[in-house]
């Protein structure tokens, strides 16, 4: 019966001739098969290996499993029926094999979906509409915002009088304009105008 061997990590510049003389030093392969792609028609990077005997298909697990080939290690064993490998990850050209396979209806998902109507249920909350990414989480917190308040912010005001005041203007040397302040100035009564 003939043993089917899977060579993985091929090189992309490996050809059917090189795999046949190079597995061909421990017996002439019966075929040698190297899947393309279909869209681009370059070698996807493994190939199968078929041997009439399994002792001659063993000595070539042995000996060529690991060894380089065109600059890259082989990965050499025995080639799996489809349905032993189990179920395959997701592929580039759709979703994953559904349960039961072929396009049966959907598994139930958690989210989303038709909802089974309940005339005796309580109304439910209202959805949100608020659609699309989240926003990006902000930097800091809080540290940031009370670093910012304890800061001077922008340039020192200037007055009306054309002078810039600082915490270092009690220069006694400068006589300062006399500067009516309503604020601190005591309230006069109108007789003392008079």
């Amino acid at each position: 019966m003939a043993v089917r061997l899977f060579v993985g990590n091929l090189s992309y510049g490996t050809t059917e001739a090189d795999l046949r003389a190079y597995f061909g030093t421990v017996a002439p392969p019966s075929q040698v098969v190297l899947p393309v792609d279909r869209e681009t028609g370059r070698p996807r990077g493994f190939a199968f290996v078929e041997f009439l005997d399994r002792t001659q298909a063993e000595n070539a697990i042995q000996r060529f499993n690991g060894q380089v080939f065109n600059g890259r290690p082989l990965a050499v064993s025995e080639a799996r029926a489809r349905e032993d490998r189990g179920p395959g990850g997701p592929r580039p050209g759709g979703p994953g094999p559904r349960p039961g396979g072929g396009l049966g209806p959907r598994p139930p998902q958690p989210y989303g979906g038709p909802r089974p109507f309940d005339p005796t249920a309580a109304p439910a909350a209202p959805r949100s509409r608020n659609f699309g990414p989240d926003a990006k989480p902000q930097r800091g917190g809080a540290k940031k915002k009370q670093k910012d308040a304890d800061r001077p912010r922008g340039p020192i005001p200037l007055k009306a009088t054309g002078r810039s005041f600082t915490l270092e203007d009690d220069s006694p040397e400068e006589a300062l304009p006399d500067i009516d302040d309503i604020a601190t100035s005591k309230p006069h009564k109108e007789e003392d105008d008079e």
